[in-house]
């Protein structure tokens, strides 16, 4: 552990809007404290990330904002200098582009990095797209698992919808999925093709938004449902039977 932790700076993880709703409808005034008093941020994108600074505090000073983007072009030496700030005392935040940082977000890897470190690291309230749906679904939220993104190529995708569905009646454990918006639609459809008739198939989409759509039946009755999802944000969620 490191003996000088109460000399380090304080990484903060701050959730952000799920969709373009105003920030404090989902938000508490704690972020907007704390986006208050830092300058230092870790971001996915300046562009969307300066956006949500400027709507949260809208007289916040810009001019003096850091920001370290985080993402697929980001290169290691880059990421080893990102927590300097934490390391020289001074707090930093860190939030992605939409919902909890570090949950389906490259921002894990810097918040393992702070631990290793000795840096605090302190998590903020606010909304996950995989823990609304969890709890809207009505399945079993003693057990469940995120798996993220299936394959894109058909045929591993259907296998790996199969073994899902086996682990999900064999354990009684929910199994969570996102995909890209623009394949939302397709991934439905796989489901309603692969599944069993009489699997529960959850589709929440487009959470805490105005537009939100969350339902839950068998695949059965899917079929003969049309939800409007295509290019939308997801999260699908399986279980067995009712």
């Amino acid at each position: 552990m490191n003996e000088n932790k109460s000399s380090l700076g304080v990484l903060y993880l701050i959730p952000t809007p799920l969709g373009d709703n105003s920030p404090l409808e989902v938000l508490p005034l704690s972020i907007k404290k704390i986006i208050e008093e830092h300058v230092h941020f870790i971001i996915e994108n300046e562009k969307s990330a300066r956006q949500f600074i400027k709507k949260i505090t809208p007289h916040k000073n810009q001019s003096k904002i850091t920001l370290y983007p985080l993402n697929k072009f980001t290169s290691q030496e880059e990421m080893d200098t990102f927590l300097e700030p934490c390391m020289s005392g001074i707090s930093m935040g860190l939030f992605s582009d939409a919902g909890c940082p570090g949950i389906a977000d490259p921002g894990a890897v810097i918040v393992s990095k702070a631990h290793r470190l000795g840096i605090q690291v302190k998590p903020l309230i606010g909304p996950s797209s995989l823990i609304l749906a969890m709890m809207a679904s009505g399945m079993n939220g003693q057990s469940f698992a995120f798996n993220g993104y299936l394959p894109i190529e058909q045929r591993q995708r259907s296998q790996s919808i199969s073994r899902f569905e086996k682990k999900a009646f064999r354990a009684d454990q929910a199994q969570l999925f996102i995909e890209t918006p623009y394949r939302s639609e397709s991934l439905f459809k796989d489901f309603l093709k692969i599944l069993d008739p009489n699997t529960r198939l959850c589709v929440a989409c487009n959470i805490s938004l105005n537009s939100e759509y969350i339902l839950t039946l068998s695949v059965k009755k899917w079929k003969k449902i049309k939800p409007d999802i295509n290019k939308k944000p997801c999260v699908f969620i399986i279980e067995g039977s009712f």
